[in-house]
């Protein structure tokens, strides 16, 4: 078939995965081959200290990247895009969106990115002895029956962003068991979540007296491969308000941009892993063995199949390294040279190739947000340096970058140095990693792992999506992801690969020791400044 009729037949399948300063858009035909993209650019604002995005920029974001796309496929190949063979929704995982019976939101969204409920985490934690982080959704519950929020006895449902966007669709209240990862704990024995943590936890809760039980509460588990409803008349309408698409296409299970992190980089086997790399940076690993001990630091999450992962979770990489950019555009523009960010970026990079291994002695933290993994409750960007340490461009670049993977290499040691687990690839995707090399190589060399990035890196979750929708249509019976990766999709891709370089690791050693040890003053400034 050519394109048109790929197109016109309804041989794709369509991914939009909501990202923290993105929402994309990706149609990919039956090989995985992207036919067109959209996207849409949206922030997170803090309202009473509470970071958030609207319901109307949810919808608004949504349709215009569909828009976008539409408006590709259409000056592209001449089609009008009336049908999609599957479709699947992704967001950025964990958080807080309470509904009432009418499906009311009772309160602003609560994203991932707050860390206002550190009682209730630690006492989840305690009380279950599995480590619950104060992104996840039963902590954001919790924190509100702690603080004696008055909508908590209203609630009816919860969900996570991509699990709402789904409902929108297709009038279903369910979630691919990555994502419900972020929200309760699993068990990976049964799909589904820990039925002994679900009765301690309505226990705990019971002088409350509320009108539900957590059970009641939660979206149904499903796993990949599982169709989890069809695109409803009035869905279909939301997406493309112009009346083109045509309802009943099958959806598959939402997930949280973790799961399509892991699918889009092929990482979803045993002893494999991935390093996600953009606003947020997380690692994901596939354990062939549960952890021997609770490590507050390392979350337990599940593949999109339900495979046990530790999750290495840190709330900031690229924000600041976006607004020292942002920055240096605007001295060129001072200067009468204006540069694109497409131009900006390359070059701000590659000059950390010539920077000091140690990056000459100059610290930065990243922290736009409290850090849970380091410690931090609060956070603020913070540049630090020696009077006798020179400021050059190459180190600084070098100390940036060095500090958007630093929190991520602190957990990662205790995954590989205490817990021994074994890791046969990482396989690195987002923005860190557009110029070629040089996050690769800082990255290797902060987790002591090679690193490989595909020619897909740059594509990111919506294509993980997209591809976990096309499974769901295509896969025979009793094919398994991973398989079904291996070989439709990832067969005879090129990818390279990086091992950590003995100068750079010692460079990076150097450099974290002098982190760790100004972690007390990143607290102290965090604290007084905000």
């Amino acid at each position: 078939m050519n394109h048109r009729e790929i197109l016109q037949q309804g041989k794709t399948s369509l991914g939009i995965e909501f990202g923290s300063t993105r929402i994309k858009a990706v149609l990919i035909d039956e090989t995985g081959h992207v036919l067109a993209s959209g996207g849409h650019t949206w922030a997170d604002t803090l309202q009473d200290g509470v970071w958030t995005y609207r319901m109307d920029q949810v919808i608004e974001g949504l349709q215009s990247c569909y828009q976008d796309l539409k408006q590709q496929v259409k000056n592209t190949y001449g089609v009008t895009l009336s049908t999609i063979g599957s479709i699947g929704i992704s967001a950025m995982m964990h958080g807080y969106l309470p509904f009432d019976e009418g499906m009311n939101l009772l309160t602003p969204f609560r994203t991932w990115r707050n860390t206002i409920t550190g009682p209730a985490a630690k006492e989840l934690t305690d009380l279950f002895q599995f480590n619950i982080p104060q992104r996840w959704s039963i902590a954001h519950l919790h924190q509100a029956i702690l603080n004696g929020e008055e909508h908590v006895k209203d609630v009816r449902f919860f969900t996570t962003l991509a699990g709402y966007v789904h409902y929108l669709l297709s009038g279903e209240k369910v979630l691919g068991i990555g994502d419900a990862a972020g929200m309760f704990p699993i068990d990976s024995t049964i799909m589904d979540y820990d039925q002994r943590m679900l009765q301690q936890y309505q226990e705990h809760i019971a002088s409350k007296n509320y009108p539900w039980s957590i059970r009641e509460i939660l979206p149904k588990t499903l796993v990949a491969g599982e169709n989890a409803g069809r695109l409803t008349d009035s869905g279909a309408r939301l997406l493309d308000p112009d009346g083109d698409l045509t309802p009943g296409i099958p959806l598959c299970p939402p997930e949280g941009d973790a799961g399509t992190g892991m699918t889009a980089t092929n990482s979803v086997g045993v002893r494999t892993g991935n390093v996600s790399a953009g606003t947020s940076i997380f690692a994901m690993v596939v354990l062939e063995k549960a952890l021997s001990r609770l490590h507050t630091e390392i979350d337990m999450v599940t593949t999109p199949t339900g495979l046990p992962v530790a999750m290495v979770h840190c709330n900031t990489c690229t924000s600041d390294l976006n607004a020292w950019a942002g920055l240096f555009a605007e001295f060129a523009r001072a200067a009468g040279h204006e540069i694109g960010m497409n131009e900006l970026f390359p070059l701000l990079f590659n000059s950390a190739r010539d920077g000091e291994k140690d990056a000459g002695g100059l610290i930065s933290f990243n922290y736009y947000s409290g850090e849970p993994v380091t410690g931090c409750e609060q956070g603020v960007p913070m540049f630090v340096r020696r009077p006798d340490s020179p400021i050059t461009l190459s180190s600084f670049m070098r100390s940036l970058i060095y500090s958007s993977v630093a929190a991520l290499s602190i957990g990662m040691r205790i995954l590989t140095e205490e817990e021994k687990a074994s890791i046969d690839k990482i396989l690195g995707h987002g923005g860190l990693f557009k110029t070629p090399e040089v996050g690769q190589s800082i990255l290797a060399a902060a987790i002591g792992t090679p690193v490989t990035v595909m020619e897909t890196a740059s594509e990111g979750g919506a294509w993980g999506i997209a591809l976990l929708a096309a499974y769901m249509n295509q896969h025979a019976e009793n094919e398994t992801l991973d398989a079904w990766l291996d070989t439709k999709i990832f067969a005879g891709m090129p990818s390279t690969v990086l091992a950590p370089k003995e100068e750079d690791v010692a460079g990076f050693n150097a450099y974290i020791g002098r982190y760790a040890a100004l972690l007390d003053t990143e607290r102290l400034a965090a604290k007084t400044l905000m």
